[in-house]
């Protein structure tokens, strides 16, 4: 019997790419989940985060397109300007609808979309940055079966958005960089 897949979505702005940069090249070739990625960020820096990103990893990092499906072992990078939403067939929808929390893309609107349909096989975690974007999301989620983390305020770079998190929701877990490594490499 095939297991049903899992996803891992990891949102952050501001002070967050450094944490990816040491997350990335610690997964193998073998990597079993799915993983979305959501950065605040300008419009013009799209292609040089995927392509800074894919140098760190031996998994493809891919930008998002519409209708992509889901697929183990990928890293998908969410563009600039659109809202990233997950389709019960575990297909990709780029959404160019009002901004969320003064974000597109929204945290927020992808934790709550993958766990909609992920429900208990999906894992989040929120970054350092400068906003309240996802902590809306991660208590979606959470009661939704998800496991929720967000990175320990002490390490962020930029503390308001994880430490928002913390002070409006329950979380599973507070994560330093050295545990966060630790938690996705052991995910299966």
């Amino acid at each position: 019997m095939t297991s049903l897949p899992k996803l891992l979505v990891i949102g952050g702005s501001a002070g967050s790419l450094e944490v990816l940069l040491q997350l990335l090249p610690v997964l193998d070739t073998n990597w079993p989940l799915s993983m979305i990625i959501v950065i605040h960020r300008k419009s013009d820096s799209d292609s040089l985060l995927t392509e800074l990103l894919a140098t760190r990893t031996k998994l493809p990092v891919k930008e998002a397109e519409e209708k992509d499906v889901l697929m183990p072992g990928v890293i998908y990078i969410t563009p600039s300007d659109y809202h990233l939403l997950i389709e019960p067939d575990y297909s990709l929808t780029l959404d160019d609808s009002e901004k969320v929390n003064y974000s597109r893309p929204s945290i927020d609107v992808t934790f709550t979309s993958a766990a909609e349909v992920f429900g208990d096989r999906l894992y989040c975690i929120l970054l350092s940055g400068a906003n309240t974007d996802g902590a809306d999301g991660l208590a979606t989620a959470r009661e939704l079966g998800a496991f929720t983390a967000v990175q320990d305020p002490e390490e962020a770079e930029v503390s308001f958005m994880p430490r928002h998190a913390l002070n409006s929701t329950i979380v599973d877990r507070v994560l330093t960089i050295q545990e966060m490594i630790t938690f996705v490499k052991s995910l299966k």
